[in-house]
């Protein structure tokens, strides 16, 4: 059985994994004052992040339309794996339900799984090197469905940015208090329930702040045995390499994983930003 792996443009895949025809990316538009990006592999993140800094208006994102789903479903592979991002931060997880139907009515039914990852970037890509493991081991669709989305459920997003402002802006820090210590150095540790943004812990400083979160991270889980870890990072390559050795003083033994931010995580993280998934 054949397989593909269709994310939209949160999916912070690897160099190596863009070059890989299992996988497919249905992007987003990123907007700037009047400026529109496609989020696809011409994004260049830092002429992005000059535009964004010159700007004085804040940055949007349009998830793609459900047509746009429905023709990445059109393909020979029998079996297809759709990683969203968190739907309480984006639609992309209902158009690309949407585009399911609109798929099947046209061509009738097919192994289509749409994942609401409830996460982003590194949490995305977490799932889809998951979902590979899982075809590797000669597990069929049904079973790959359901251990993908007991993974899901276990899964921890965190991270830490230079500045909340453009969560904020976009309305994705609902419920959450607003957070002004920026004059004191104070960074928030962040984290996710359920694909909704939660603040876990602070620190004086990004340094200590990465390393706070690598230990809630590894305070988090029940094993770190094989665990693989995923960072994504945005224009900040020495901050995922602190992270990654944190992580492992603190006793991770499994693979860990650097990728760079595409155009949805590079406006929401912003220079610097980093977000783990474990």
């Amino acid at each position: 059985m054949s397989y593909k792996i269709v994310g939209d443009s949160c999916l912070d895949l690897t160099r190596q994994m863009r070059e890989d025809s299992r996988f497919q990316i249905v992007p987003l538009t990123l907007q700037v004052e009047d400026t529109m990006i496609v989020d696809d592999e011409s994004f260049d993140q830092k002429a992005f992040l000059q535009l964004v800094k010159e700007s004085q208006e804040c940055p949007k994102t349009a998830c793609p339309s459900p047509e746009a789903f429905k023709k990445a479903y059109e393909c020979e592979e029998d079996d297809i794996y759709v990683i969203t991002l968190s739907s309480h931060l984006s639609g992309s997880y209902n158009s690309a339900l949407v585009g399911k139907n609109l798929y099947e009515e046209e061509h009738g039914p097919k192994n289509i799984l749409i994942i609401d990852s409830e996460s982003a970037a590194s949490g995305e890509l977490n799932l889809a090197m998951a979902i590979c493991d899982l075809y590797d081991q000669g597990l069929d669709f049904s079973q790959i469905s359901r251990q993908i989305l007991e993974q899901r459920d276990q899964q921890q997003t965190y991270f830490v940015l230079d500045s909340l402002e453009y969560l904020r802006k976009n309305g994705r820090l609902t419920g959450l208090q607003a957070f002004f210590a920026t004059a004191l150095n104070i960074k928030p540790v962040m984290g996710a329930d359920h694909g909704v943004i939660i603040k876990l812990d602070q620190a004086r400083g990004v340094s200590k702040a990465l390393n706070r979160m690598c230990e809630i991270a590894v305070r988090d889980l029940q094993s770190s045995a094989g665990k693989r870890i995923a960072i994504a990072h945005c224009n900040a390559p020495r901050r995922a390499e602190q992270v990654k050795a944190e992580l492992e003083r603190l006793g991770m033994t499994g693979p860990i994983v650097i990728t760079e931010t595409a155009g949805v995580s590079t406006l929401y993280a912003g220079d610097g930003g980093i977000i783990v998934a474990v």
